[in-house]
């Protein structure tokens, strides 16, 4: 028999038992169908943490931070350029560091990681919120992506940028209306470091607080989507100021929060962390290894990768089991269905060896069988997957949409999944028919022809 007459004789077959064949169709669809929507999940997250890695060049980040331990020894440096210093934390992240490591070769930019808690007032509204400062340049480097006005620029005198999502937690629906509105931020100050005890004294007595409070006027020139990273630390902040109007302003900064045990005076000695913006990945390890050599401790997101990487496959994997679980059901219904076909068709097996089939030309036609069930329930349950997929994005996102999220394509369909769901699904169900092909290969034809 040829390949054809084989495919022709196992649809045919599966055509007379119409209910049964439907049925265990439909559970292979489920299956494959669970499993595809389950892998397109895990492939969407995978593409849109990836792509915006790299739309925000995240990956050209190393950050800086100063060494804690008091008795460090800074090794002596080379570079003419770099002050000799020496002492417990006598490297110091200041503007003088920024300017130098401006100068270095495959530096685009350096700017400190500064935030501070402040309460935001608008259109009668008021919402606490972090403030980040942020240079103009990096402002302007494609670093946010802005849904109303423009990113602020040196020249700008209290500019400020808003995310739409503190617009809308404020009641502002259009971003585009806030352009140009003024906009109070309210700062606090708190010290409760060791040469305040005095006033923490007070504090615990119940007697006052060891905060005060002061407020500034800001000009909204651009609004900002909401952002998963502001900038290359995970911490999203609402909204933006320029160094210059920070360095007026009084305010509690929460770059680390080791800064609320410091002084005022050790505050003033530089910043705690200090953010280089690289033009490509391979400067990620010559700058490292200069910040290692003056002493500091760096980090780079570029040097998880892999762990990254590793986080995916364990998601994938985890993922993969619970859509096997369907898969297994849908196997046992095979196996089920092919083993009462064989009971149904026991003369028709031992008349086929009576006339010179042999036990190959059987299990060949019982596996068509199973791998046309298979197929049809591979093709039906990718369909199914798609679907199920593209209605649960439509409506995440409808409700992410009101919340201000942008549109996002949870599930990703690449043409390896849709290839590889069915020819996954064709094996599967292959291998479900293996003990009912054995079976039915075992008939005996003189037996099989007594059978009533």
């Amino acid at each position: 028999m040829r390949i054809s007459d084989f495919i022709e004789q196992s649809f045919s077959n599966l055509w007379k038992k119409k209910l049964r064949t439907v049925l265990t169709i439909f559970g292979v669809m489920i299956g494959i169908g669970a499993l595809v929507s389950m892998f397109s999940f895990g492939q969407g997250i995978q593409d849109n943490i990836t792509n915006t890695f790299n739309e925000l060049q995240l990956f050209n980040y190393v950050s800086v931070y100063p060494r804690s331990e008091n008795n460090q020894k800074i090794p002596h440096s080379e570079d003419p350029n770099v002050p000799e210093q020496s002492g417990p934390y006598s490297q110091i992240l200041d503007d003088d560091f920024i300017r130098y490591v401006t100068e270095i070769e495959g530096v685009e930019s350096a700017f400190p990681e500064v935030r501070f808690p402040a309460m935001i007032r608008f259109n009668e509204e008021e919402r606490f919120s972090l403030v980040q400062v942020l240079p103009a340049d990096i402002c302007q480097s494609g670093l946010m992506k802005l849904r109303a006005g423009r990113a602020y620029k040196p020249a700008d005198s209290n500019a400020l940028i808003i995310s739409d999502m503190l617009l809308r937690r404020m009641k502002i629906k259009e971003p585009q209306t806030a352009i140009g509105q003024q906009i109070e931020i309210s700062t606090l100050t708190v010290d409760l470091s060791l040469s305040n005890i005095p006033n923490i004294v007070t504090f615990l007595r119940g007697k006052g607080l060891p905060f005060s409070r002061e407020s500034y006027q800001f000009t909204i020139v651009g609004v900002t989507e909401k952002m998963g990273f502001a900038g290359p630390m995970p911490v999203r902040s609402d909204v933006f100021i320029m160094p210059a109007e920070s360095e007026n302003m009084k305010k509690l900064s929460l770059t680390s929060i080791w800064d609320l045990f410091q002084s005022s005076q050790q505050q003033a000695k530089g910043y705690s962390m200090v953010n280089i913006k690289l033009s490509s990945t391979k400067y990620v390890e010559p700058i490292k290894e200069k910040m290692e050599d003056r002493g500091f401790r760096t980090f780079a997101l570029v040097d998880h990768l892999e762990e990254i990487k590793t986080g995916f496959i364990l998601m994938n994997m985890f993922l993969f089991a619970i859509g096997m679980i369907a898969i297994t059901v849908a196997a046992l219904g095979i196996i089920n269905t092919m083993v009462m076909s064989i009971l149904e068709r026991y003369k028709e097996i031992g008349i086929m060896k009576a006339v010179g089939a042999s036990d190959g030309d059987v299990k060949k036609i019982f596996l068509f069988e199973s791998g046309a069930i298979g197929f049809l329930g591979g093709v039906l349950g990718l369909i199914l997957g798609w679907l199920v997929s593209m209605l649960i994005n439509q409506i995440v996102n409808y409700f992410m949409s009101r919340q201000g999220v942008p549109y996002i394509d949870y599930f990703s369909f690449r043409w390896w999944l849709v290839i590889g769901a069915i020819i996954f699904s064709i094996l599967i169900s292959l291998a479900a028919g293996i003990y009912p092909t054995m079976r039915a290969a075992r008939v005996d034809p003189v037996v099989a022809l007594r059978h009533d």
